[in-house]
């Protein structure tokens, strides 16, 4: 990697600097054909968005809005509001709840715990309604919640009507919102994210395995959540770590649970091949020098204050620009740590990455004969120095 200086555009304000990279050229962006109606991907780590197919076009969730549900049930266990060992009553309603079934029993109660695994795993619509009416007395009390938190994640484009996916006139979603949804499962509560990748459990003396087919693949896969309903077909969410780098997708619309298997598997491998993470500059690391105005020294290293990290396909790198831009003239006294302008990285492949730049040292002022020097020059030679 290297940095290249340009000469500045605009009195102190503005500077550029190029990252030149010699890769070999690609013409096209690569592609995927899915026989999913509907496909999503994102890298985790960076938030670039690797496929979408109809990526905002609104389809019943079935059993993937049970995401939203137990991320809701987290946010209670994480503010202190419940504890997984807590037993929450069964009611007839949730008893009698059909489809996909934990088979809790009636009368009687559950805890959370079990509630939890039977959701995820088991898929179970009659946990779900335990769980809402446990935590927020009543199911209609918990959808308020779900879609409370949505509109807090910025699913701007979901709406939930019950707790279990259900078919329901107003309850759908999207695979952008979707994938959203599961970044910030994983992002949020890492501490509970450990239930998506069992691959049974049992309850009631009822063992059920883990619906993902994914899980049962040396492909990396801890997650997340499977669905179908006559009306949506057969969908995925899945999630793959390989080499420290995890991919998100969505799939909807599929005919058969092979395909959702095959198209599953074959979305993760080529997002992993065809995509990589790179790390143009690492936090703390100095990358320009700042000028600055009446200081002991003519200017000052700056840095990024966290890594910058793009996802790309091999092609794009030759188009990557960074870019240095600074709030405003440095003027000593400047202290180590003082935020001075932002990194702006850019590509036709990726949205426009902004990271503050802080100073990793500090400039002390010049006494009074330095600064009649400094001034005399700028009138002088029209330079600060």
């Amino acid at each position: 990697m290297k940095i290249l200086s340009l000469p500045r555009l605009s009195g102190w304000g503005l500077f550029l600097a190029i990252l030149s990279m010699a890769m070999p050229a690609f013409a096209d962006r690569p592609t995927f054909d899915t026989t999913a109606q509907d496909a999503y991907a994102i890298d985790y780590q960076t938030m670039a968005v690797l496929l979408d197919k109809n990526g905002d076009k609104r389809i019943p969730t079935a059993s993937l809005s049970k995401l939203m549900t137990v991320y809701t049930a987290f946010g209670y266990l994480a503010d202190g509001k419940a504890k997984l060992d807590d037993m929450l009553p069964v009611s007839e309603a949730a008893w009698r709840t059909g489809g996909s079934k934990m088979f809790v029993p009636y009368p009687g109660e559950v805890k959370i715990d079990d509630l939890l695994h039977g959701i995820i795993i088991q898929s179970g619509n009659d946990a779900c309604v335990v769980l809402a009416e446990g935590l927020a007395g009543s199911q209609q009390a918990f959808v308020e919640k779900m879609n409370e938190t949505a509109k807090k994640l910025g699913l701007t484009n979901s709406h939930f009507a019950n707790v279990n996916g259900l078919p329901a006139p107003d309850h759908y979603s999207t695979p952008h919102d979707l994938a959203i949804l599961t970044w910030h499962l994983i992002h949020d509560y890492p501490q509970y994210y450990h239930y998506e990748k069992d691959l049974d459990y049992t309850y009631n003396g009822i063992k059920q395995g883990n619906r993902n087919p994914l899980l049962y693949k040396d492909l990396g896969a801890d997650g997340v959540k499977t669905g179908h309903t006559e009306e949506s077909g057969y969908s995925l969410i899945g999630s793959a770590v390989r080499n420290d780098r995890r991919i998100i997708f969505v799939l909807n619309g599929m005919q058969s649970m092979k395909e959702r298997g095959q198209e599953g598997e074959r979305v993760l491998d080529w997002a992993f091949r065809e995509f990589k993470d790179y790390t143009i500059v690492k936090a703390g690391e100095p990358l320009d020098q700042a000028p600055v105005w009446m200081g002991m020294q003519q200017s000052v290293p700056v840095a990024p204050t966290k890594d910058a990290l793009v996802t790309l396909w091999p092609g794009a790198r030759k188009d990557l620009k960074v870019t240095a831009v600074y709030d405003h003239t440095l003027a000593a006294p400047v202290a180590k740590g003082q935020t001075v302008g932002k990194l702006v990285i850019s590509s036709p492949d990726i949205q426009e990455i902004d990271i503050p730049l802080q100073t990793t040292a500090s400039v002390d002022r010049l006494g009074p004969v330095g600064r009649m020097a400094e001034t005399a020059g700028y009138l002088l030679w029209g330079s600060k120095h």
